[in-house]
């Protein structure tokens, strides 16, 4: 009684279709199964493109025992019994689901066995692994991204699982119409367990006639498959290169093209991610250039969060707009990042001895260093005195730009304060 798409799960390589790039003949996957030398890995793609079957094809492709577990539902009880079986055997393979949602106490378990090798770890996600899963996990496993099926290969499923007696549809007498075949393999949105499950439904719920022949129309085809006029999966890699578009057309002052993707992620549902880009916008891109439209973007998602979808899309509108309209400065963004930069490289000298905490010893009764010039005592409230250590006194992190009223001011006040320096 399991669906068609689970039935229909390849249990060896060869039986794979689609990942060419990765089982084909000499590709990675494939020269590793050839080789009995498999290494730990991480599958990411949208759903429904076969991950996890391609995980137990591998699998099932070797003579090592293999496990499965998801990391939502299964605790660190049932991966101890995984660990305790590799103890035994030597080895074993652990295929596990929505590896991105791996928590902190099932990560430190695991990383032992996966630094020694005990245990393979085969993982799969719709996450993009470069933002969601842990780096000692990343570091410890080849990361690769399987492709959407293409429109061809949905259809060479679809016609293996209706040929196959034993886990497909082969005991049913059944014809399906060109356009319905293409609407199940195009209307899918690459997503290959929606169009056998679509395709089971289909056969399974439509009469036959006198002569026990089915017969699946477009009609059939298009009730079963809700097909998908926007695939958007907010947890897939497709959702990072969207809100990636978003942020380079909104930085390249293209209100149109913003608007476009914003669309896309509203249709998503994805408040949260939006929320969070604009705000980084705001200081990233237009920054010191118009230092208010951090302020008006807070406001805009606070209360495009209190009102919720559809209407949130309104103030989102205004910030995008006013950001993709708003000059653009990323000179503090990159002025902080120049800095870190020093310090993560070693360039970092010993803080001068009249900036140190008035808690040392040789400090004065004013809580001040020694030889600290205070600047409330001075015209103006400047002094000359060093404050980068020496190996960088004459470092300059920020690069200021003429983009406006704002950042044209502090621009002439820094230049200033520079040359009496």
């Amino acid at each position: 009684m399991k669906p068609l798409a689970y039935r229909m799960r390849p249990s060896h390589i060869e039986d794979i279709i689609g990942q060419e790039h990765l089982v084909g003949e000499g590709q990675i996957i494939r020269r590793m199964v050839e080789a009995k030398h498999l290494s730990s890995m991480i599958l990411y793609g949208p759903p429904g493109i076969g991950k996890t079957s391609i995980a137990t094809a591998i699998a099932g492709s070797t003579s090592i025992a293999f496990r499965t577990l998801n990391a939502v539902i299964h605790n660190k009880k049932d991966m101890e019994a995984v660990a305790a079986e590799a103890k035994m055997s030597g080895q074993v393979i652990l295929i596990l689901d929505e590896v991105h949602r791996l928590d902190k106490g099932k990560q430190d378990f695991l990383l032992p066995y996966l630094e020694n090798g005990m245990i393979i770890l085969i993982g799969a996600t719709t996450a993009n692994p470069y933002h969601a899963i842990n780096p000692a996990i990343r570091s410890r496993t080849q990361i690769f991204e399987l492709k959407p099926l293409e429109t061809e290969q949905i259809k060479a499923a679809l016609t293996r699982a209706l040929q196959d007696e034993h886990r497909g549809l082969g005991g049913y007498e059944v014809t399906v119409d060109d356009e319905a075949m293409h609407h199940f393999a195009n209307g899918c949105g690459g997503d290959v367990r929606s169009a056998l499950n679509a395709l089971e439904l289909a056969v399974l719920s439509t009469k036959a006639d006198e002569a026990g022949h089915i017969v699946i129309t477009l009609a059939a085809a298009e009730e079963c498959l809700q097909k998908k006029s926007f695939s958007h999966d907010k947890n897939g890699d497709a959702h990072y290169d969207v809100l990636s578009a978003f942020q380079k057309s909104i930085r390249g002052s293209d209100a149109d093209a913003a608007l476009h993707y914003l669309a896309r992620l509203i249709e998503a549902g994805d408040l949260e991610s939006i929320s969070r880009r604009l705000l980084v916008m705001a200081y990233e891109d237009i920054g010191l250039a118009s230092p208010q439209a951090g302020p008006r973007v807070l406001s805009a998602v606070q209360t495009a969060e209190r009102v919720g979808f559809p209407e949130a899309r309104i103030p989102l509108a205004n910030a995008v707009i006013e950001l993709c309209l708003s000059p653009k400065s990323n000179s503090a963004y990159k002025a902080i990042d120049a800095a870190l930069g020093d310090i993560r490289s070693g360039k970092i000298g010993e803080i001068p001895v009249h900036l140190k905490d008035a808690h040392y010893k040789g400090a004065t009764a004013l809580g001040r260093g020694v030889d600290y010039l205070y600047p409330h005592d001075y015209e103006n409230g400047w002094v000359k005195q060093q404050y980068l250590p020496d190996p960088l006194k004459n470092k300059q992190y920020y690069e200021p730009k003429q983009t406006g009223k704002f950042e044209g001011a502090l621009k002439q006040v820094y230049e200033n304060l520079k040359r009496q320096k």
